[in-house]
C-alpha cells in the first residue's frame, strides 16, 4: 500500500497533539508573505517540498546582518544583495511543487557536522498492535552540507550522543518515546501503517526536534551497522 508522502499534512497531524507540537520548528506552508514573515521571524530559514525525499531540493536562506541573504542547495552557496533580488529569485522558484518553510534547527555536531537519528519504529499485522522501537543509527552529514541524507558515516545512536556531548540514555529514551507518539498521530491518518523511519534532530541544547516521517524508509543504513541484530529485527516485523 501507497501512503502520501506529504509534510505539511504530517505536520498538521503532529501539531494537534499537544506533547508533539512543542517538538516541532514553526512550519507554514511557503508564500510569499510566509517568506518574509519567516525571515523577520527567524535568521534562518529551511525550504521543503512537501513531497521531496532523501533531502533533495532542500534550500537554507540565511538573512545576514549587512541585509544581504545566503542561500545554500546542498553544497552550494550564492548571495541575494537585498530583499528585491530574494524575491526575484523566490519568484523562480519551481512553483509546480507545494513548499514547506520552517526556523532552521541548529543540530548538535559532531567534528564540527550536524547529525541527527533515524529512529525506526514498527508495528505487526495483527489488530491494535503495539508500536515498538526496532532500530536507530545516527546520520552525520558530511562535510560543506547542512542536511544528513548526504552521509557516509552511520554510527550507532549513543555514541552520536556522547560524542556531541548533549545526552544519553536517558534522551534516548525521550527520542524513542516521541517516535513511539508520533507513530500512533499517523496511525490515526494512516490506520494500515506498519513501519516509519522518524528522523529527530538533537539541538545544541539537547532539545528533542520532529525532522520528519518517512514510510518507506531505506533499510540499507542498518545492514552495514556492526550489529546485525536490528537489521534482522526489522525484518521481522516486516513479515509478521
Amino acid at each position: 500500500m501507497v501512503f502520501q508522502r506529504d509534510k505539511w499534512l504530517q505536520y498538521r497531524a503532529f501539531r494537534n497533539v499537544p506533547l508533539l507540537a512543542k517538538r516541532l520548528p514553526e512550519t507554514q506552508l511557503l508564500e510569499n508573505e510566509a517568506l518574509h514573515h519567516m525571515l523577520l521571524q527567524h535568521s534562518s530559514v529551511v525550504l521543503k517540498p512537501c513531497d521531496g525525499r532523501y533531502g533533495r531540493d532542500i534550500v537554507f536562506i540565511r538573512r545576514l546582518k549587512t541585509g544581504t541573504y545566503q542561500i545554500q542547495n546542498e553544497n552550494n552557496i550564492i548571495t541575494m544583495q537585498n530583499k528585491s533580488e530574494l524575491q526575484d529569485w523566490f519568484d523562480q522558484l519551481n512553483k509546480d511543487r507545494e513548499y514547506i518553510i520552517q526556523q532552521r534547527l541548529y543540530l548538535a555536531r559532531i567534528q564540527q557536522r550536524p547529525f541527527d537519528l533515524r529512529i525506526m519504529v514498527q508495528r505487526q499485522k495483527a489488530n491494535s498492535s503495539p508500536w515498538k522501537v526496532t532500530g536507530s543509527y545516527a546520520k552525520i552529514a558530511s562535510r560543506g552540507y547542512l542536511v544528513t541524507n548526504v552521509t557516509n558515516r552511520t554510527i550507532p545512536v549513543l555514541k552520536a550522543l556522547q560524542l556531541a556531548r548533549v545526552g544519553g540514555r536517558k534522551l534516548l529514551l525521550q527520542v524513542e518515546r516521541t517516535a513511539l507518539l508520533a507513530a500512533r498521530s499517523l496511525e490515526v491518518q494512516y490506520p494500515d501503517l506498519r513501519q516509519i523511519g522518524f528522523d529527530i534532530g538533537i539541538d545544541k541544547k539537547g532539545r528533542v526536534w520532529i525532522i520528519e516521517g518517512n514510510y518507506r524508509p531505506d533499510l540499507r543504513p542498518f545492514r552495514r551497522l556492526k550489529d546485525s541484530a536490528m537489521y534482522r529485527r526489522i525484518l521481522w516485523y516486516q513479515k509478521h
